[in-house]
């Protein structure tokens, strides 16, 4: 898990940093494992290519981006560690960033919004009950929240399952 060891380490301050894909990618890819500087600039340079193997200039820029810039400000900030003799590159032990990283492809929704239609499917349910709308009041307030409160915890048992895996 991505973490940081300065205690004060603000929200803002995190945000900055995740705003540069290459770091942002460099802690995604340090979750399964620590990596050497040369692995990790060969994956992000093939995420952004979608080429594999990526192109030699890509996977340079890469290594010569991270081992100047990006990885010496993630350990400056203690949210990686960095081994200058084996060129190993591991995710620190402290506080954790992972929290602000949900990557949410174009076009799709992020959880926070699932969750958000979810409760809002809910409450027109229970309205529509209410108001006595005529297949929905039908079948009754108690079922239609047992079915909406099932989805909700099917959901979140998902969602933790597949962010272990």
């Amino acid at each position: 898990m991505a973490t940081t060891s300065e205690p004060g380490l603000s929200e803002t301050r995190i945000h900055e940093v995740l705003s540069n894909d290459r770091r942002r990618m460099a802690i995604e890819f340090l979750q399964d494992g620590d990596l050497t500087l040369r692995e990790l600039s060969e994956r992000i340079a093939e995420a952004e290519t979608g080429e594999s193997p990526p192109p030699r200039n890509i996977r340079q820029s890469a290594y010569v981006s991270l081992q100047q810039t990006h990885i010496p400000k993630l350990v400056e900030l203690g949210i990686v560690d960095y081994d200058d003799e084996s060129k190993i590159v591991t995710l620190a032990e402290a506080g954790d960033v992972t929290v602000y990283m949900e990557v949410v492809p174009e076009g799709e929704l992020s959880w926070s919004e699932y969750y958000a239609a979810l409760a809002a499917l809910g409450l027109v349910l229970m309205i529509a009950v209410v108001v006595e709308v005529p297949i929905i009041s039908a079948v009754g307030a108690p079922v239609l929240a047992s079915l909406v409160f099932a989805v909700l915890g099917g959901s979140a048992v998902y969602q933790r399952w597949s962010q272990e895996n």
